[in-house]
């Protein structure tokens, strides 16, 4: 599959408090590459008894134009474009970046179909995008940031490899190093005290440092222009890497997705749906490349 190199971001009306499109501005200019900006007009809306045509599309128009005149105002040769469209919001924003080189998303949704931590909008198009997809919180402002870009890694690492290319690539356009996190736990089966004794605990957790400083070893090799740096941590995964990225005050916190065969199996693993509701930083989601026979994976 051929990538383009344009970064798309949903839209919606309180787009000036929320961090997708700020978020999404700042790659676009730190890689140069083109911005579509899209508001999707929810096809389910436009149903209901309550709608109302010509008011609701004005307001859809009057965005796109007030978004359009922002981005206009930028100083410097980029294209910076936007796009109004109608359909289901997810589905249709991963139609139109297909082939993009990322979708970035509030972390809220779009439009009046909200949840608790993440909107209905930014969950399934993390969970079925062809592209990267960031999902980036309320009121997040990169200037404010600084940190590394962290990267959660499972046991097998070289599974995560779309997820480390990608984090590569976002560390070389801000210039700062890849933060590798890995965390493991015992399973269930071992109880603390009978753990302990047994020194399982230890023995675990040399393995875990052992897999994770040879792979980046051999990385680091092949990628001599980024500094990889590892962490290994024990304790839940969710927890251990929400924490990890809050330590060192990632910029972004990249998270990798399964793709299975068959459309109806959930991509994204229970570490990986756990992280996208939680964390406070921006959280990109990247798929693997399928792999008809995998299992559903746990991440």
């Amino acid at each position: 599959m051929t990538v383009e190199p344009v970064i798309h971001v949903g839209i919606e009306g309180s787009w000036r408090e929320t961090g997708a499109l700020e978020w999404a501005l700042q790659e676009s200019l730190l890689r140069r590459e083109p911005l579509r900006a899209v508001h999707v007009i929810d096809q389910r809306i436009r149903q209901s008894p309550s709608w109302q045509p010509t008011q609701a599309e004005d307001a859809a128009i009057g965005l796109v134009t007030a978004v359009q005149q922002y981005l206009d105002e930028i100083p410097g040769e980029f294209d910076l474009e936007t796009d109004l469209a109608v359909g289901p919001p997810a589905a249709t924003l991963n139609e139109l970046a297909e082939h993009a080189h990322m979708l970035v998303v509030g972390r809220r949704g779009m439009g009046q179909f909200k949840r608790l931590l993440i909107g209905s909008t930014s969950e399934a198009a993390a969970t079925r995008a062809s592209a990267p997809v960031v999902v980036v919180p309320d009121h997040w402002r990169p200037a404010q940031h600084a940190g590394p870009i962290l990267v959660a890694v499972a046991g097998d690492f070289g599974k995560d490899r779309a997820a480390i290319d990608f984090a590569v690539g976002a560390a070389l356009a801000h210039h700062v190093a890849v933060r590798m996190i890995h965390v493991w736990d015992l399973p269930a089966i071992y109880s603390w005290d009978a753990m302990t004794v047994a020194g399982v605990d230890e023995e675990w957790a040399r393995s875990a440092r052992r897999r994770a400083s040879a792979f980046v070893e051999k990385w680091q090799a092949e990628n001599p222009a980024v500094v990889l740096e590892t962490e290994v941590r024990r304790g839940h995964p969710v927890d251990g890497i929400i924490t990890a990225a809050s330590d060192v005050d990632a910029q972004l916190l990249v998270v990798g997705g399964r793709r299975h065969a068959q459309v109806t199996t959930a991509l994204l693993g229970s570490v990986a749906r756990g992280v996208l509701h939680h964390a406070t930083c921006p959280v990109a989601v990247v798929h693997a490349p399928p792999e008809p026979a995998e299992q559903p994976s746990v991440w």
